[in-house]
């Protein structure tokens, strides 16, 4: 017989048999790290998704960004100096407003095209006299056609008609009118349009002292230059036309008197030329001639822009006159009267005349006419009136006849007339 008891079990024994696989406490706790590792990874997938989503938005300003494409309307905003390029949308439409709004602004400058009309004297600006080198006769009234046409046989080719003045020692021009103008230059003559005004207070000439200027010669060279253009523009003689101011020989000696003399010429040459005409000018070689030379030499303003001289040689010297610089009003503004108050017979036809040399500006005629007029028939004689035309004469304001000059021939009154 046993007297030993079986051995008591340890506490491990009753361990249930699971208990060994449990994983010790660190086990589980990284597995719970795991655990939540994963949920978390599962939840960051969640949002990563929505996070795709998120930056689209933002991806959709991007396109609604062709704000970068308003640049290329601020072009247009660049030429106008536009601001802020958000601004600029509307500037590119409301540029051309403003660029026409300037150019209203310049339509004051455009109200200097009023001045352009304001010369509707100044019609002649832009278009230029026509010029004329050759032979020309002057004489005191204006011959028929039927002797225009007559003297086409003759060597001349241009005539001096004196269309204006109180001082002319003709003037009842009766064959001088519109229709005269037009046909002679259809004839193929040219014209140079002399003016008698108001002479020196020192004038030479006693048929001519009556016409003194007077003690405002600049005021009574400016009206007489407007009667100068009226005149010239009634008779079809049009802007640029030169318009040959006549001043007889006077004393240059004479200081007062010649001081005168040339501000009433000043004047007159300003206000033709204001008026769209060229201003010229007739006299003595020795005396008006050679004061405006000096004047020229001084500097002095609103001189003639074209000289005809009388200095009787018996033949022209257009370029070597002696009172003149060889190259003053040259080229084409020079006529010389070399011959006065000859007389000479073309065609049948007898005119007591002067002689010119001509390289200058001839009048612009602005009325037509015709070389055969149908209202001119001419008679056996177109002198003794039998069949000629007699329009109305060209008559002038304040016109004064003039006393006869004592043993002066019908030419007197010609500037060739003068004694020198």
């Amino acid at each position: 017989m046993s007297t030993n008891a079986p051995p008591s079990p340890s506490p491990s024994s009753f361990r249930p048999p699971y208990a060994r696989s449990a994983p010790p406490p660190g086990a589980r706790a990284v597995a719970t790290a795991l655990v939540v590792a994963m949920a978390g990874a599962a939840l960051l997938a969640g949002p990563a998704g929505a996070s795709a989503v998120a930056p689209a938005a933002p991806v959709a300003p991007a396109p609604v960004a062709p704000a970068p494409m308003a640049p290329a309307p601020a072009a247009p905003d660049s030429d106008t100096d536009a601001g802020a390029p958000p601004a600029s949308p509307p500037e590119p439409e409301s540029a051309p407003d403003s660029a026409s709004a300037p150019e209203s602004e310049s339509a004051p400058d455009s109200a200097s095209a009023p001045e352009s009309e304001s010369a509707p004297e100044s019609e002649s600006a832009p278009v230029s006299a026509p010029r004329f080198a050759g032979k020309a006769f002057d004489t005191c009234e204006a011959p028929s056609l039927a002797v225009m046409r007559a003297w086409l046989s003759s060597p001349y080719r241009a005539v001096g008609v004196y269309f204006g003045g109180r001082g002319r020692g003709c003037p009842v021009q009766k064959e001088l009118t519109p229709a005269w103008v037009a046909s002679a230059h259809a004839m193929g003559w040219k014209l140079l349009p002399l003016f008698v005004g108001s002479q020196a207070p020192c004038v030479h000439s006693a048929a001519k002292r009556p016409y003194a200027i007077g003690s405002r010669p600049s005021s009574q060279g400016v009206q007489e230059a407007g009667d100068a253009v009226r005149a010239a523009r009634a008779l079809g003689i049009g802007a640029s036309s030169p318009l040959y101011l006549d001043i007889e020989a006077f004393r240059l000696e004479d200081t007062s008197c010649a001081a005168t003399t040339l501000s009433f010429v000043r004047a007159w040459n300003r206000e033709v030329r204001r008026l769209g005409y060229l201003p010229g000018y007739y006299s003595s070689a020795d005396t008006g001639i050679r004061q405006i030379e000096r004047e020229r030499k001084a500097g002095t303003q609103d001189l003639p822009s074209v000289l005809w001289f009388a200095r009787w040689r018996g033949e022209p010297a257009l370029y070597t006159e002696t009172s003149l610089h060889p190259e003053a009003w040259m080229p084409h503004a020079r006529i010389h009267q070399y011959v006065g108050n000859v007389a000479e017979s073309y065609g049948g036809r007898r005119m007591l005349i002067d002689r010119n040399a001509v390289d200058a500006p001839v009048a612009r005629v602005t009325t037509a006419g015709t070389a055969a007029s149908t209202r001119f028939r001419p008679g056996p004689d177109p002198d003794s009136g039998a069949g000629r035309l007699h329009p109305e004469e060209v008559r002038q304001p304040s016109l004064l006849q003039p006393e006869a000059d004592p043993g002066s021939g019908p030419g007197a009154d010609t500037p060739g007339a003068l004694r020198f």
